[in-house]
């Protein structure tokens, strides 16, 4: 068990260091130029040398990405609540929720910006409406999916409706929950992206778009590495909750045979 929990640490990034290596190798060996494609090297001294900028920028970012988030777990949680156990909210208001995912999101932005202006608000709503769709659908399957043995045996104890919720359906759903929050995360981090790159004047989206324009590759790259690990670093904090909310779903994954 040990060891595979050593391979699970260290195996990623082993795995980053021969990309890196491999990457920083073909740069130099065939000599492509720095604006088509900067060094691994050449990246990580600009992330050195510009650390309070970046730091500034990406720390905009990290607050609509959680901001946005935080929205879409407010809103998503609860509608699927309704949309579970009402059957008119099902009928009437869950075929609309999926009309609007089929909408692009970035044909909405600039109307955002328009009724509400440039700031923090616009780039909010963006986030939550790319990130809130996987929240909603994984409760969905994990509220209507439990098996209707334990809600017969539940009854036949006498539990009420909150009981039976608190202590059946609520503990069998959070393993979809948290991976819809997993995917909400990801989602949040592209939607926060998107919403700098429409209409903001600060963000590490903001920034990349900028670098591009000037054709600055080492920071633009700078850039999408800050994000990317800023994604990583976000979904694994999901992960980590999830591991301490759910021990027997990570006990059960462990020792089911791949």
């Amino acid at each position: 068990m040990r060891k595979r929990q050593f391979l699970d640490a260290v195996g990623p990034l082993l795995a980053l260091a021969v990309l890196f290596a491999g990457w920083e190798a073909a740069v130099v060996l065939f000599g492509v130029s720095e604006i088509m494609l900067p060094k691994p090297s050449r990246i990580f001294v600009e992330i050195l040398d510009r650390a309070p900028m970046l730091a500034l920028h990406a720390a905009s970012t990290v607050t609509i990405i959680l901001s946005g988030f935080m929205m879409s777990v407010a809103v998503a949680i609860p509608l699927a609540l309704a949309i579970s156990f009402i059957p008119i909210v099902r009928r009437v208001v869950y075929p609309i929720v999926v009309f609007s995912q089929l909408i692009p999101k970035i044909a909405i932005a600039p109307l955002f910006i328009i009724w509400f202006g440039f700031g923090v608000l616009p780039k909010v709503l963006i986030t939550f409406l790319i990130s809130f769709f996987p929240i909603l659908i994984q409760a969905i399957v994990g509220f209507t999916s439990i098996r209707p043995e334990p809600i017969r045996v539940a009854r036949s104890m006498g539990a009420g409706a909150f009981d039976m919720f608190l202590r059946i359906r609520l503990p069998h759903a959070l393993p979809n929950l948290f991976a819809g929050l997993k995917m909400s995360m990801a989602a949040a981090a592209i939607g926060a992206i998107v919403s700098e790159f429409i209409a903001s004047s600060r963000g590490l989206g903001y920034l990349v778009l900028v670098a591009n324009g000037e054709m600055n590759s080492p920071l633009a790259f700078a850039g999408m590495m800050l994000l990317s690990l800023i994604g990583i670093v976000l979904y694994f904090a999901v992960e980590l909750i999830q591991r301490v909310a759910t021990p027997w779903d990570i006990a059960q994954r462990r020792s089911t045979p791949n």
